[in-house]
């Protein structure tokens, strides 16, 4: 048979189709983009109500908020075109009219109170949030939310991505779960692929917002900064971010690789288990603050990735106390404040010490973010030199959680985006009122007070007036350290085009305007 010239013939065609398929697909996928992302993406990622790293709205793109924010965190309309309070506990949305779902359903109001009632069951800081009491579908495109209590920042609470994202009730089986969120936003879901948790999304022709430049998108999980920059000068990705510090001055320009960095809402601090000795003692935490040198950390360590940080906010926030004072490096003041808290070297050794005890503290951190082990190491050595011996464990970030829950840790090391939700009460409740959902035990009856007026307070400048007292209190009692305001580091081949940076996302955003050109 394949002697036959019919049948040499048949190959042949066969050949030429194979061929052409394959070149279509290579075609197709030229407008894909790769993207290497510094976190795992697992399949509870999907559910944008148990979601809070950004994935689903910021890197994926595939669901949205009612509220966005401008660059200067003042908020700006996306699926809620205005909003208004009608009276202390009632704030009204007007929806955006022709969104659709990526199943071609419209957004409604049902829509929406349905996504804010399912967010705020299913995920425990959503309730503190929004305070809400009820929510009511006054047409089609207006709901009305009533809360508990006065909620001045409730409109900003919802640009909270991703729990606060709108989804289609279909997105949800008959168990409650979901593993095909159905959103609104530039790109759709596509597939997820629990061997490899590499998660693939497509264009989103009919989005409202206008022309999606990408057909489509592969975000791969890859955890491990050296392999994310390897994977970029391979080709195996077209767009990544953190690569190694050390690297970035030897890789841009390398292979068709671009790297830039990107001030973003992000702060590195240092963190203490306030219910252990000896950092219950706030004069220890000062000299830890005056023991450590930010400015030759950035210099030498970051290879000048980020910026001294002062207090927890950048000072180019409208809510920031710009009255804040920095702790530099003073190693005579750092002795002499462990000497106050009883802390001195009795026994010549180098290391200070109390009732026989030398202070051997441990430092947590992780290594998906590359600034934050040779941080960790760098503070360890500074550190030596006033009498504390830190030993530097890097562990993955599930351990660090799980080394808190059952308080065996002294100290960690890792970052925070302070604007998630664009308004000081975001940080400032969780991290310093007492029983706050990051605190680590720190109780100040003062400071309580004053977020608990902030709260009720409708006036602004007040608002802000309390806010600025709070971040002022802080600052001297040092419940956390403020290391450095961070910087993105994105790296990605030239052919990658139309690329704008949002500093207020969580990690970044790829926006629809990003194109391929090769």
């Amino acid at each position: 048979m394949t002697d036959s010239p019919w049948a040499a013939l048949l190959l042949a065609f066969i050949a030429v189709l194979v061929l052409a398929g394959t070149t279509a697909g290579a075609e197709k996928s030229d407008n894909i983009l790769v993207l290497g992302d510094l976190f795992d993406i697992t399949a509870s990622s999907l559910d944008p109500a148990q979601e809070s790293g950004g994935l689903l709205a910021d890197k994926a793109q595939i669901v949205e908020t009612l509220v966005g924010v401008n660059p200067d965190m003042s908020l700006a309309p996306k699926l809620a075109v205005s909003w208004s309070q009608i009276d202390d506990l009632t704030w009204e949305f007007k929806l955006r009219d022709g969104v659709l779902f990526h199943d071609g359903s419209k957004m409604t109001a049902d829509d929406v109170k349905f996504s804010l009632e399912r967010a705020n069951e299913k995920n425990s800081r959503v309730p503190t949030l929004l305070k809400m009491d009820s929510i009511e579908v006054v047409d089609p495109l207006t709901i009305r939310i009533k809360t508990k209590e006065p909620n001045y920042i409730l409109p900003a609470a919802l640009h909270f991505a991703a729990p606060m994202a709108i989804i289609s009730p279909k997105s949800v089986d008959s168990k409650g779960d979901i593993d095909r969120p159905i959103g609104t936003g530039p790109f759709m879901f596509e597939s997820y692929d629990e061997a490899t948790h590499v998660l693939t999304v497509k264009k989103n022709s009919n989005w409202w917002g206008g022309e999606v430049k990408l057909d489509g998108i592969v975000l791969k999980p890859i955890t491990d900064p050296n392999t994310r920059a390897l994977s970029l000068e391979n080709g195996e990705v077209d767009f990544t971010v953190d690569v190694p510090y050390s690297e970035i001055d030897g890789l841009n320009g390398k292979n068709g690789i671009t790297i830039d960095k990107f001030e973003n809402s992000r702060l590195i601090y240092l963190y203490f288990n306030l219910l252990k000795k000896p950092f219950d003692d706030a004069r220890v935490r000062k000299a830890i603050a005056y023991g450590m040198d930010r400015a030759e950390i950035v210099k030498y360590v970051l290879f000048d990735v980020g910026t001294p940080a002062v207090g927890i906010y950048r000072p180019d926030f409208y809510w920031t106390n710009q009255d804040l004072v920095a702790y530099e490096k003073d190693a005579d003041k750092a002795k002499e404040l462990l000497a106050e808290a009883g802390w001195t070297d009795t026994d010549s050794d180098g290391i200070v010490d109390k009732d026989g005890k030398p202070l051997e503290i441990s430092l947590l951190t992780f290594p998906n973010r590359p600034c934050l082990p040779p941080m960790a190491e760098a503070l360890a050595g500074q550190l030596k030199e006033i009498g504390i011996k830190v030993n530097v464990e890097v562990v993955e970030s599930g351990v660090v959680s799980e080394r808190q829950k059952t308080g065996d840790w002294d100290t960690a090391l890792s970052a925070v985006s302070v604007a998630m939700v664009p308004d000081p009460s975001y940080i400032l409740d969780s991290y310093f009122k007492t029983n706050g959902s990051n605190n680590r035990g720190y109780s100040n009856a003062q400071v309580d007070q004053l977020l608990s007026e902030a709260s009720v307070t409708a006036d602004e400048k007040e608002r802000l007036t309390r806010y600025q007292k709070v971040q002022e209190i802080v600052q001297d009692e040092l419940p956390i350290i403020p290391m450095t305001y961070y910087e993105m580091v994105v790296a990605k081949k030239d052919y990658v085009k139309g690329y704008i940076f949002d500093q207020t996302s969580h990690d970044y955003t790829l926006t629809p305007e990003t194109y391929i050109e090769r």
